[in-house]
């Protein structure tokens, strides 16, 4: 499938994955210097849903389309519609760097382009993959596919890094670097990959599973997002209505759209893939694998700017950067891991190097979980360079596997199905661990707030009025480079009637921070005790995959890996 040589296909198809999952991380850092760029308060009760709709509406479109923009590659052509992702990432790209408006309207212009954004890097990621699989043979495409694979999480590890040192110099940055690259990568794609496999001609496109999937899957997704969200005077949405019914419309429209796929004759969503062992537990261990691992960015980061870095003497404002330099450890430890194991497993097979992995991961999650809040930074990052080398060790045999499990006529669906569990899992994580994690602040945090604004003589009706606001705002004004307290304080009047020293006290970088620790410890322990038990499920899951498995009948497998990991 591609162009003048496999080498210069996986150039290409890295560039993608690099663009597009560098985007999926890169605003999750670059959120302070947004919301300062286009004048959001961070502490107004609505602004919570632009926040959380600029982090998490780019995942939630790639989760939702990469399986039908996957199947229009094999039916199209899969080198046609990644290159036209990259063609409508750019320009989704021009648009966010030029974002002419401020406010709430500014918010929702960059929400909606990122949306658009999505779509494109949902098109890179769904058949970046399937092109990869048809321009290498079986037994080197672990090594390539381990190249791309590194590139794409990779890309959510840099993305942080690059995140801050761009929104340091200036927000519409984050947006310029990707016309840039974007552009550039348009070009070559369009200039080198043709396709060489032939589009069926002989499949009818699946409407209503492609109807329901996207709806069923955008509404549970969304549902997911406003749960997070304070809701009439309860710190989570979770009894909110249009949460509660959104969530059973989304299950039943999925539950419809299984229905439809066992009934069309060429189904979106080929369920009889699901027969092949290596396959579906390929997939489980794919999505379990990103719950476990997708949510653990968000809360570091939010570990790192709202409570480690103000007490180790950081300005609220320098956060971001500061984060993102000390995740450097994570990046390095997936960065060395990816291509090793991938490169192995061509060899050895898939099994033994994904399920170590999860095992690998989990220790790491067991470890940070027996961490203070306020850890010594070198035991920190020695943990975030195992989790980054279990992440390695586990993506690219895994991705070999599925990918070689499927015919070639299936690749694009397959490829956009595997991406699908790896993108969903990324969203609900996000929003299953925060839920978790604000659950835990919530049932300290107003008290401990209480207590020591009043221990400081701060008059009642300004603790009240502080003490009211859910603790989901407090966490995002933090993560967000502002000191809430200060501006909470300010806007109730009372700074001009206390003391100079205990207005210094209660507006310093440390203050809040020494607060918020041990609540937000109690939410970190229920997190990465879930975390935990994830990875160690996926683990299992992954040892279910069976031996080494080619679809290809033409491929022989060397006896010796087939006994090694033979049942």
């Amino acid at each position: 499938m591609a162009a003048r040589s496999g080498w210069s296909v996986l150039s290409n198809t890295t560039v993608g994955m690099l663009l597009a999952t560098v985007n999926a991380s890169i605003v999750i850092i670059s959120l302070p210097a947004i919301f300062d760029g286009i004048h959001l308060d961070p502490l107004a009760r609505g602004n919570v849903s632009y926040l959380l709709w600029m982090l998490m509406g780019y995942m939630l479109v790639t989760a939702v389309l990469v399986v039908s923009l996957g199947r229009l590659g094999d039916l199209y052509g899969k080198v046609r519609i990644y290159n036209a992702g990259f063609a409508v990432f750019t320009a989704a790209s021009v648009a966010l760097a030029l974002t002419p408006l401020s406010g709430e309207p500014g918010a929702l212009w960059l929400i909606g382009w990122r949306l658009v954004q999505g779509v494109g890097g949902a098109m890179l990621m769904a058949n970046s993959t399937a092109i990869i699989t048809d321009a290498f043979p079986p037994r080197r495409r672990g090594t390539a596919l381990g190249v791309n694979q590194v590139a794409g999480l990779a890309g959510t590890f840099l993305g942080l890094v690059l995140g801050g040192v761009l929104s340091a110099w200036h927000w519409q940055a984050i947006f310029w670097v990707s016309v840039v690259v974007g552009g550039a990568g348009t070009w070559w794609s369009y200039r080198n990959l043709h396709e060489t496999v032939s589009p069926r001609q002989d499949v009818c496109i699946d409407w209503w599973g492609n109807l329901t999937f996207a709806v069923g899957l955008t509404t549970v997704l969304a549902a997911v997002t406003y749960g997070i969200q304070p809701y009439r005077g309860h710190t989570e949405g979770w009894t909110n209505p249009w949460v509660v019914g959104g969530l059973a419309l989304g299950v039943l429209l999925l539950a419809a759209f299984c229905v439809i796929e066992t009934r069309v004759r060429d189904p979106m969503f080929n369920l009889r893939l699901f027969r092949i062992q290596a396959f579906w537990a390929g997939n489980v261990a794919t999505l379990l694998n990103a719950v476990a691992r997708g949510g653990l960015q968000f809360m570091l980061i939010i570990w790192l700017q709202g409570i480690w870095l103000p007490l180790h003497g950081y300005e609220f404002s320098a956060t971001p950067l500061w984060a993102g330099i000390y995740l450097l450890p994570l990046t390095i430890g997936f960065v060395v891991a990816g291509p090793v194991s991938g490169h192995l497993s061509d060899r050895y097979g898939a099994r033994l190097f994904a399920t170590g992995g999860l095992l690998v991961m989990a220790a790491s999650f067991i470890g940070l979980l027996l961490l203070p809040v306020d850890f010594d930074y070198p035991a920190f990052a020695v943990l975030l360079a195992v989790n980054g080398i279990g992440s390695g060790l586990f993506s690219a045999p895994n991705t070999s596997a599925v990918m070689n499990s499927v015919p070639a006529a299936e690749r694009g669906a397959a490829s956009g199905i595997r991406a699908t569990f790896q993108n969903t899992g990324m969203v609900l994580s996000i929003g299953v661990f925060f839920s978790l994690l604000v659950a835990g602040l919530s049932r300290s945090l107003p008290d401990t707030l209480r207590t020591e604004l009043t221990a400081q003589g701060v008059p009642t009706h300004a603790v009240e009025a502080v003490a009211a606001v859910p603790p989901v705002q407090l966490m995002f004004a933090a993560f967000l480079g502002i000191n809430p307290l200060a501006v909470l304080l300010s806007a109730a009047g009372v700074l001009g009637q206390l003391p100079p020293t205990t207005v210094a006290t209660l507006t310093s970088r440390t203050f809040l921070p020494k607060l918020l620790a041990g609540p937000f410890h109690d939410g970190l322990v229920v997190v990465f005790v879930l975390a935990t038990a994830l990875a160690l499920l996926g683990a299992v899951v992954s040892l279910l995959r069976g031996g080494v498995y080619i679809h290809e009948e033409e491929e022989r497998i060397p006896a010796e890996i087939v006994r090694r990991e033979v049942c």
